[in-house]
């Protein structure tokens, strides 16, 4: 089975996970626990950390292929995902908890994306990647239909591939604040479809083929830029200033070929962010802990024509930041003057 069958037959579809920062410290002033929590609460399935994952594992399945110079190809995936929880809320009063409530949280959030990507040299492809979300909160009753982020991405292989040896990609991409910011929307009538702030991440991607095995793996660092001037508000108080921190995302796994017309993967995504802090009008700060998140997932790809393969996967998260499950699903779409391009 040759090389280039293997790298059709090994597309990682992506999938989305969520981190919600859930610690607060009680500001100086003597502000509740509970203003510090609603302050610092994200709506369930916001777009940040999914944008995070998806572009480190659309580096890694671009990485077996890049575009020939002058080739374009437009790409459909669709996502969804699960999180359900029971949040508890208490306040601690000289060692004695008062105020204790259970409240169960259940978010449906369906991501429909729309990839285009252009060769502009046989080693860079030039993307960029339209996000459609809908979103459903079952305990509150709330619901949200909104573009979310649009990023943009550069992918630069270094060295031309030689077989045998490790092939090796480099990626930045640029997220832009697009989607309905979760801190300029009323937290407790209204859903999020994006991270509300503009970020930059940039890494590396690593392919071997072991044949029939392709073994991959990604890295990447993202800044997030802060947002000043919110007028939100938020447990009483009135948010001016975010500073979201910077985010580490990882990935690893291997896709193997069971024939030419099927190939099964399995990868793990893991997502490192850092601690968030939040600026009030009346100069007091709440922080949520930095976090870990994690998911894993398996995808079967299937070959139906020549030239298109349709991914289907599952996912399980393993931390609590991470969706309960995941299901996606990618295709190439085929349009005319694209094909005659490529």
């Amino acid at each position: 089975m040759t090389r280039s069958v293997l790298w059709h037959l090994t597309g990682v579809v992506l999938l989305s996970l969520v981190a919600v920062p859930v610690v607060a410290q009680q500001d100086d002033d003597g502000a509740s626990v509970e203003d510090a929590r609603e302050a610092l609460a994200q709506q369930e399935g916001d777009e940040d950390s999914t944008e995070q994952l998806e572009e480190v594992f659309q580096a890694a399945e671009k990485n077996y292929s890049l575009l020939q110079a002058g080739r374009q190809s437009l790409n459909y995936s669709f996502n969804y995902s699960y999180s359900g929880s029971q949040n508890l809320d208490l306040e601690v009063i000289n060692g004695q908890v008062r105020n204790l409530d259970v409240t169960p949280a259940a978010t449906h959030n369906f991501t429909n994306s729309f990839s285009y990507d252009y060769g502009y040299y046989d080693n860079l492809t030039l993307g960029t990647r339209i996000p459609l979300a809908t979103k459903f909160d079952t305990q509150e009753d709330l619901n949200v239909n909104d573009v979310g982020d649009i990023s943009f991405t550069a992918r630069w292989q270094p060295n031309p591939h030689v077989p045998g040896t490790m092939s090796t990609t480099v990626f930045s991409t640029f997220s832009t604040k697009t989607g309905v910011s979760p801190y300029q929307i009323d937290v407790k009538r209204q859903l999020s479809t994006g991270s509300g702030y503009y970020s930059v991440s940039g890494g590396a991607s690593v392919s071997k083929v072991l044949d029939p095995v392709v073994l991959f793996g990604s890295g990447s660092l993202r800044y997030n830029h802060g947002e000043k001037d919110l007028k939100q508000v938020r447990g009483g108080r009135l948010l001016r200033e975010l500073d979201p921190g910077f985010t580490l995302s990882g990935s690893g796994g291997f896709s193997y070929s069971l024939s030419y017309d099927i190939s099964l993967s399995m990868s793990v995504q893991l997502t490192y962010n850092d601690e968030t802090v939040l600026t009030f009008n009346d100069g007091s700060e709440a922080t949520a802990s930095s976090q870990m998140a994690g998911i894993i997932n398996m995808s079967l790809g299937t070959r139906i024509s020549d030239q298109t393969i349709v991914n289907t996967s599952v996912g399980f998260g393993m931390t609590r930041g991470a969706p309960d499950f995941t299901i996606g699903f990618s295709m190439p779409i085929n349009i005319s003057g694209l094909s005659e391009s490529s």
